[in-house]
């Protein structure tokens, strides 16, 4: 519907705003980028991603299928951060 949909925006525009106002870095992926970064497959369920998660970080208590998400995307973040990083060490060594 069009006001649910004017309302994501809305909150989305405020969620990337806020950061880049601070000076922060915005990183976003898509649903199955985050799944094939944490499982290895595009098109996981909740139950592996949170097993993943589990099995990724030993120990930690996930509070339910949503913190297993905001985990499973920090992890997807993390590599893709340390991957593009990487480049950029090359890029500037090839230079």
């Amino acid at each position: 519907d069009a006001v649910a949909t004017l309302k994501l925006g809305q909150a989305r525009a405020i969620a990337l705003l806020v950061p880049a106002q601070a000076g922060l870095e915005v990183g976003e992926y898509a649903p199955n980028a985050v799944k094939k970064t944490v499982v290895g497959v595009g098109h996981a369920d909740k139950r592996q991603i949170d097993h993943m998660v589990r099995l990724q970080l030993p120990g930690v208590r996930i509070a339910g299928p949503d913190a297993a998400d905001a985990l499973a995307i920090a992890l997807c973040h993390a590599h893709h951060a340390q991957t593009a990083g990487r480049l950029a060490a090359a890029v500037r060594r090839a230079s």
